[in-house]
């Protein structure tokens, strides 16, 4: 029997069934293996999404919900914006195609790369807020410190840290979750002290240089290269794991 036009119409038109936040999660998680409950959770927090709630205070995400927070988790991963960039553009509307669930973006050539260095964001957090935010606990942060993992400041006599350390605690205390010690870390402390002075060995006369004009161009190649050497990480990291796997 053959469907008409207004049946198929009406058919794509009726809502589809909410979900809760167990049910996002699991069909997140074949694109994004770090996706977590507490971690949709903290999006929210940050005004990034808003489910409706039911009378009992339970979440429920409508397709559209599940197409943003995917768009969000992409910029993160491929585009590494900080989630106040992300905000701002979604906000705006931006070029992102929410509905198709690409996440496809065509920005302007360095624009996304910029977003590593030059947008970072001038907020700070106390290790209290840390904490609240990551679940981490406070022993765990300071052996973070100790190994020079994550690096507080003092500001007007007070200890506190910025969005990046905050979000190096989140991944440090998903990883102590399978014995993964602050000790075990200090590889990744070691390469990105790698990376950085080989990045200055090409850069750094041209970063210090007083001419305004050719210390923008190179502050731009610095994080256009420093995108290219994580797009590499992540390559060869797949690579091995691929091996690992026996694939």
């Amino acid at each position: 029997m053959a469907v008409s036009e207004q049946q198929v119409r009406q058919r794509d038109s009726r809502p589809r069934k909410a979900l809760t936040i167990g049910a996002v999660c699991k069909i997140l998680q074949n694109e994004f293996d770090d996706i977590s409950i507490s971690k949709i959770r903290y999006l929210e927090d940050q005004k990034l999404l808003t489910p409706r709630r039911t009378q009992g205070g339970y979440r429920l995400y409508s397709q559209s919900d599940v197409e943003r927070l995917r768009t969000i988790l992409r910029l993160q991963r491929d585009e590494f914006l900080p989630l106040r960039v992300i905000r701002q553009e979604l906000a705006a509307g931006g070029d992102i195609d929410l509905g198709s669930g690409s996440g496809d973006r065509r920005p302007a050539a360095g624009a996304v790369r910029r977003a590593i260095l030059v947008n970072t964001s001038s907020a700070y957090l106390t290790l209290e807020e840390v904490i609240e935010e990551t679940g981490a606990r406070a022993e765990l942060i300071a052996e973070l410190e100790n190994f020079g993992i994550v690096q507080p400041e003092k500001r007007d006599g007070k200890t506190v840290y910025d969005e990046t350390d905050r979000e190096i605690v989140r991944a440090a205390n998903e990883l102590s979750r399978v014995g993964v010690g602050a000790r075990n870390l200090r590889v990744f402390r070691s390469s990105a002290d790698r990376e950085a002075n080989l990045l200055e060995a090409l850069l750094g006369p041209s970063l210090r240089s007083r001419n305004p004009e050719r210390r923008k161009e190179a502050l731009e190649s610095l994080e256009s290269l420093a995108a290219t050497v994580s797009h590499l990480k992540h390559l060869l990291l797949v690579r091995d794991l691929r091996r690992l796997a026996g694939d």
